[in-house]
């Protein structure tokens, strides 16, 4: 099934911010709180300062419906730059790959791939871009090979 959530950015404040939705909704994080130490290292990823190891790399609260609230910190030393405007994405979780590579290769249509689609550790097919009028879209579709 296709699902849409939003997706949000913050400095250091997404436990908080997470914290305060679920006093408000209810309900649990799906999956708990993925924080960047349970990240596996790779040559694509620099070591992280040790400051920023327990920051949030992914937490996910169903709000209303079952539509998700996703997020995350964006770490400076990541070369994010978080300012209002540019911490939020629209996610996508369409139900197959061909129909995630679509909408993606669309969206992409002059505008800026941010991560191109591709396999990623937690086993979803992943990639995110900026469209031509400066929307930002994530794409994380869970369809395996």
């Amino acid at each position: 099934m296709s699902q849409v959530s939003i997706y949000l950015n913050f400095e250091k404040e997404t436990e908080a911010a997470f914290n305060f939705y679920r006093e408000i909704f209810g309900g649990e994080f799906q999956g708990g709180i993925m924080r960047f130490r349970d990240v596996p290292s790779s040559e694509n990823m620099p070591p992280l300062p040790a400051e920023e190891l327990n920051l949030v790399m992914h937490v996910s609260l169903p709000i209303l419906d079952g539509f998700q609230l996703m997020g995350s910190d964006a770490p400076k030393s990541m070369g994010f730059k978080i300012t209002p405007g540019n911490n939020a994405y629209i996610n996508l979780m369409p139900a197959t790959r061909a129909e995630t590579r679509r909408i993606f290769t669309a969206l992409a249509d002059g505008g800026a791939v941010e991560q191109e689609l591709q396999e990623m550790f937690w086993g979803d097919y992943f990639g995110s871009l900026r469209d031509k009028f400066g929307v930002l879209w994530m794409f994380n579709c869970a369809e395996k090979k």
